[in-house]
């Protein structure tokens, strides 16, 4: 049977503030509203990472509005949310940050055979000349192709 990914949010600010160096997929848990708000596409990756609390997986900053049909039931927009992997992975993932000062940045969001899913990845920052680096990379590789097209 096919797998079915379908993506909902992705953090293209990580892609151009970090390399990311390794990437790893984790479950989310979350309340039934918050699923539905996910669904419609009303979730922020932006500003959002991660972190080791108890032995546990966190994502910190990622907002995802109230469901407008919801009551009583809505969470707070920007709660921690546990992620759900393995222990051996959870704490090979806080040994590497903390040891070589790598920062651990939720990349995208998606549900895959129904289930919500989160990428994350294991980062290291970029300096400002990196940024800019590859930025010409970006442009020198998108003019070729234009001229090629052309």
């Amino acid at each position: 049977m096919a797998e079915k990914v379908q993506y909902v949010a992705r953090n293209k600010k990580a892609w151009h503030e970090y390399f990311v160096l390794e990437e790893y997929e984790a479950g989310i848990e979350l309340c039934g509203t918050e699923v539905k708000s996910i669904r419609l596409g009303k979730v922020n990756l932006k500003d959002s990472w991660c972190g080791v609390k108890n032995g546990e997986l966190f994502v910190n900053g990622m907002h995802v509005s109230p469901y407008e049909q919801g009551n009583i039931f809505n969470r707070d927009p920007s709660r921690p949310r546990r992620l759900l992997m393995h222990k051996r992975e959870i704490l090979r993932l806080f040994g590497e940050s903390k040891q070589q000062g790598l920062a651990i940045i939720p990349l995208s969001l998606y549900f895959k055979n129904g289930r919500a899913k989160l990428q994350i990845g294991l980062c290291k920052g970029k300096k400002l000349y990196d940024k800019r680096e590859a930025a010409a990379q970006r442009d020198a590789k998108r003019d070729m192709e234009r001229r090629e097209a052309s």
